[in-house]
């Protein structure tokens, strides 16, 4: 039984992985590092670490790769390490399941400050006071007290922070949900200017339960101030 929290840092650049690395254990978090895409997905396999941290620039294989990779297999949160002018890899990251992004350079407190914010949101469902038993919407049905999702029968898998999201905009159905509020509930004050990583996750979600994402019938969009789920009849198809 790990002691610590356990942190893959994949970064191929020493000077970094070294900084990282001295840092996270000096807040009590036990650290690996991998040099390339390859190795990150050996050390994932071997050790199931807590959180990666996972820069998109590597040797051998691309970060976004790796974290297709990591998506297709864990729930384990992963924040991206960008430079100041990869703006299309920060999106697509977020696109395919990133849970945080670091712009470099940042500081220590900024640094200790998201890997917090990112495991809080993972913590195991029985730690979030219970609501009842069974949410249906249409073909959409949540097994809260079993964490269980699906569409039309179909189990729909989804990440802690989408499961998050999707559950405080049921527990407010038909309510409009500003941007703020959303980011807030979901992540935490101190993501409130976030606004992309929610407009990320909601994508995510549409791909997951909507029939067709483009024409959405339960997560419909209120321009300009945030998101609504709606109550919808029958059953509405869905993609796993």
């Amino acid at each position: 039984m790990k002691e610590n929290p356990l942190i893959l840092i994949v970064e191929d650049e020493p000077r970094v992985s070294r900084y990282l690395r001295s840092s996270l254990q000096m807040s009590g978090y036990d650290a690996l590092v991998a040099g390339d895409g390859v190795k990150a997905l050996e050390l994932v396999q071997e050790n199931r670490p807590d959180l990666v941290l996972l820069d998109l620039r590597l040797p051998r294989m691309g970060g976004l790769e790796v974290l297709e990779n990591i998506r297709r297999q864990f729930d384990m949160p992963v924040i991206v390490l960008t430079a100041n002018d990869a703006e299309e890899d920060k999106v697509r990251a977020l696109m395919l399941g990133a849970d945080d992004y670091l712009t470099k350079p940042f500081g220590t407190r900024e640094l200790q400050a998201r890997i917090v914010a990112v495991m809080r949101r993972y913590r195991p469902a029985e730690q979030t006071a219970p609501r009842s038993t069974i949410y249906e919407n249409g073909g959409l049905r949540i097994d809260y007290a079993a964490h269980i999702v699906t569409v039309n029968h179909r189990p729909v898998h989804l990440t802690p922070t989408e499961y998050r999201l999707l559950v405080t905009m049921t527990d407010n159905t038909n309510r409009v949900l500003t941007h703020d509020y959303l980011l807030a509930h979901v992540w935490g004050a101190e993501y409130s200017d976030d606004v992309h990583i929610l407009r990320a996750t909601i994508w995510r979600l549409r791909q997951k339960v909507e029939e067709d994402p483009t024409t959405p019938r339960y997560i419909l969009n209120e321009p300009g101030i945030g998101y609504r789920l709606v109550k919808v009849e029958g059953e509405v198809g869905g993609v796993n």
